[in-house]
């Protein structure tokens, strides 16, 4: 059964950040992920308004938990560190 990330990112460093959109991609091909949506036009329904919002399906909850706890995307995350400021959800799939 699929599963998905859901990311809501606010950048505050774009230079910093660079260095996290260089090793990210690795980590999300090694595990099978397809972005759905990765920024693009927005519309805040409820709730605050959020810069950033990216949703990437994987092929399963374990996958996708793997690709987080990976050597690949760790080395990514240390890169953003202070970048931005994200809230990240993995939810499984229907």
């Amino acid at each position: 059964m699929s599963a998905y990330w859901i990311a809501h990112v606010t950048v505050t460093d774009p230079a910093a950040y660079a260095g996290y959109q260089a090793l990210a991609p690795a980590a999300f091909a090694a595990h099978g992920a397809r972005f759905l949506a990765r920024g693009g036009t927005a519309e805040v329904l409820e709730g605050p308004a959020l810069e950033r919002h990216v949703v990437i399906e994987f092929p399963s909850l374990q996958a996708a938990r793997a690709c987080y706890d990976s050597a690949e995307y760790r080395a990514a995350r240390a890169a953003r560190a202070g970048a931005c400021t994200a809230h990240v959800v993995i939810v499984e799939g229907l």
